[in-house]
């Protein structure tokens, strides 16, 4: 059982093959239970536009982008998404809870300032952000559910997006290791 478990100075974590094997497992779960595969960005999105309804209804009505998640008095969070990313914030609770990592740190290299780290974790939930917009999906939706439902998008997403990392890896190693 210890080649499924990493000890990183005392602190144990998953094997992240083994992470990425459970991580499938789950996608055809969710396709059996539910008919459709797990997403992330879906959530956030609808949790802005809840948002932006909120404190300017009448901008969120007349906006081309946020008037179509609007849909009469049914709110934009009432969606299985929503509901996925709170079990997924309440799943990483529960296990920083039971593996005693529960509290408030920043993991950086050595080799830059926590300033630094949070600034690039700012720009990157950016980009991705904005870019799982423009993609209609981000890893989870797009690769892994499109790929999980022989799509050709998906295929296309994934290695895209695996292709990428392995390309810029080399350049923000510092940030990392």
């Amino acid at each position: 059982m210890n080649f499924l478990l990493e000890d990183r100075k005392t602190r144990i974590y998953w094997n992240p093959y083994f992470g990425g094997f459970l991580l499938g497992l789950i996608v055809i779960f969710s396709f059996y239970v539910s008919g459709r595969g797990i997403g992330a960005s879906g959530g956030v999105k609808s949790a802005v536009v809840a948002t932006v309804n909120a404190v300017a209804p009448s901008h969120a009505e007349n906006s081309a982008y946020f008037s179509k998640f609007l849909k009469g008095d049914k709110s934009p969070l009432n969606t299985w998404l929503v509901f996925q990313m709170l079990g997924v914030i309440a799943g990483a609770f529960f296990s920083g809870a039971v593996n005693n990592r529960l509290k408030i740190r920043i993991q950086h290299s050595p080799k830059i300032t926590a300033k630094t780290r949070l600034w690039f974790v700012l720009l990157g939930g950016f980009l991705f952000g904005g870019g799982s917009q423009l993609a209609r999906g981000c890893t989870s939706g797009g690769a892994l559910s499109g790929f999980a439902a022989n799509s050709l998008g998906g295929l296309i997403i994934m290695i895209s997006i695996f292709g990428s990392g392995y390309l810029f890896a080399y350049f923000f190693r510092k940030l990392w290791i």
